[in-house]
């Protein structure tokens, strides 16, 4: 039993003749009579009383009736739903961000919304070695990150350029510098990321 059959079914219910249903359907009504006797076998049961000239239900007819109206309603409803979704009039966005991408993410985050306002949007806080392997997980739909994933499953998108500032005191010997070069940089102490940190490895390579 599928829901072609239904519709089918739920034609003759409804019309009260086999040819108006096929009428309805584009169909022939040997085409219309052949799809009923096909699901009266599959169940079992007969669904409509053949000394009446009419579609009259049975009593199992009424009851598949009820049900049939049920699940082509639900699959209405579910289009519905997948038409909506895909018109971003409702739904939810999961996406991961660290401390530093959430800075430039918030503001284009407050335009998403102002333009879809029925859509979720839930942000989780995730370092940033983690969120390649939390969106290949299907954790969240997307990531954000100051760096190119390496993961060949993955496709990146870059949305932003920043500039790394190199900053010191005032006192500092390079503060009055006009321009500094790597190696000058390479042989000052730093402030770093934390070691588990891309973004630090990626200034280490600068380095290299």
């Amino acid at each position: 039993m599928d829901l072609g059959q239904l519709e089918v079914f739920l034609a003759v219910a409804r019309e009260g003749r086999f040819s108006r249903a096929a009428d309805k359907l584009f169909r022939t009504q040997s085409a219309v009579s052949q799809a009923i006797r096909k699901l009266e076998q599959e169940l079992g049961e007969p669904l409509f009383d053949r000394t009446s000239r009419d579609g009259v239900l049975t009593d199992a007819g009424q009851v598949l009736r009820e049900y049939a109206e049920k699940l082509l309603n639900l699959r209405s409803d579910a289009e519905e739903a997948l038409a909506e979704l895909r018109e971003l009039h409702k739904g939810k966005l999961v996406m991961a961000a660290n401390e530093l991408t959430v800075l430039y993410l918030l503001p284009r985050l407050a335009e998403f919304r102002r333009l879809h306002p029925m859509i979720k949007i839930l942000v989780q806080r995730a370092l940033g070695s983690r969120i390649p392997d939390d969106v290949l997980r299907h954790n969240v739909e997307l990531g954000l990150l100051t760096y190119d994933p390496q993961e060949a499953l993955l496709h990146s998108v870059i949305i932003y350029l920043d500039e790394l500032a190199f900053v010191v005191s005032p006192s500092h010997p390079l503060a009055s510098a006009k321009q500094v070069s790597i190696r000058q940089l390479g042989a000052e102490p730093f402030v770093a990321h934390i070691v588990s940190s891309p973004y630090r490895e990626k200034v280490i390579q600068t380095f290299r």
